[in-house]
């Protein structure tokens, strides 16, 4: 049929990350790039063995990847609004009661929670037509709290688990 659009993607395939503010996941099937970069703090000097719940290093994943086929503006769009609830609010701490806040990052080298959307831009090029170029930058911002670990803990469960089934 000449004339009629269709998408190029197969959506039967696992996404190369998502991204999801606990209700609605947002795939992101083509992942070029994928980076985390963990900053670890030294403890002041002359500081005694107490210490208080805070974080111990901060953590950034950097993700570069394309938007494609006609869905492209709905995914970015997703994308733009997800990265506004990640400051203001999303459905995952309405849910938990705010225990657990920001969003939920699925990736083959990590999964988190408590996320929040530093960076995000997109590009568009005339010799790449149906396609933007999408850069995510996400900072790990975790609640001080045992849940928090508990979680992180689970994720490695979770990654393992879902690396076994892709066999």
């Amino acid at each position: 049929m000449k004339g009629s659009r269709k998408s190029f993607m197969q959506y039967a395939h696992v996404p190369s990350a998502i991204i999801s503010d606990g209700i609605l996941p947002i795939p992101l099937w083509s992942v070029t790039q994928l980076s985390l970069s963990e900053t670890y703090h030294l403890p002041p000097i002359g500081s005694t063995a107490h210490r208080a719940i805070v974080a111990t290093h901060d953590d950034t994943v950097t993700l570069a990847g394309v938007l494609v086929g006609v869905e492209r503006f709905a995914w970015k769009f997703a994308l733009e609004t997800m990265a506004e609830a990640s400051k203001r609010g999303t459905a995952l701490a309405a849910m938990s009661g705010g225990a657990v806040g920001g969003l939920i990052l699925v990736t083959s080298m990590t999964i988190r929670t408590d996320m929040q959307v530093q960076s995000l831009s997109f590009t568009a090029s005339a010799t790449r037509r149906e396609v933007l170029d999408v850069s995510i930058t996400m900072i790990h911002v975790p609640r001080p709290s045992l849940l928090g670990k508990l979680l992180d803990v689970a994720s490695i469960g979770v990654g393992a688990l879902s690396d076994g089934l892709g066999k």
